[in-house]
């Protein structure tokens, strides 16, 4: 009878039902659950270091996190404005045009 219960309701049944503490919770800056609340410290970013945690030896985990990911609700203005060489609001003056 106990091997038909421990077969039905999984591995590990035996500590199956005490698992109802969450050690972590929502991150602010990441979004992900991974800031563990104890520790106060996102496991994803690091939070709440200056520096967002990135490595070198995990290159997809850049990818995923780096510059244009996201909505880039700044830099897209900067490059579209790059683009037209970070014209002012004054006009240019107009070339006067000599007919020989």
């Amino acid at each position: 009878v106990q091997k038909e219960q421990l077969l039905s309701s999984g591995i590990n049944a035996e500590y199956g039902g005490k698992r109802h503490n969450k050690s972590h919770t929502l991150c602010i800056r990441c979004g992900k659950s991974s800031y563990h609340i104890q520790k106060k410290r996102c496991s994803q970013c690091a939070y709440p270091a200056a520096k967002c945690r990135s490595f070198n030896w995990s290159v997809k985990g850049k990818r995923r996190k780096t510059t244009g990911t996201g909505r880039m609700k700044n830099l897209k203005i900067v490059h579209r404005r790059f683009r037209n060489g970070f014209q002012t609001g004054v006009a240019k003056p107009n070339k006067k045009v000599t007919s020989s």
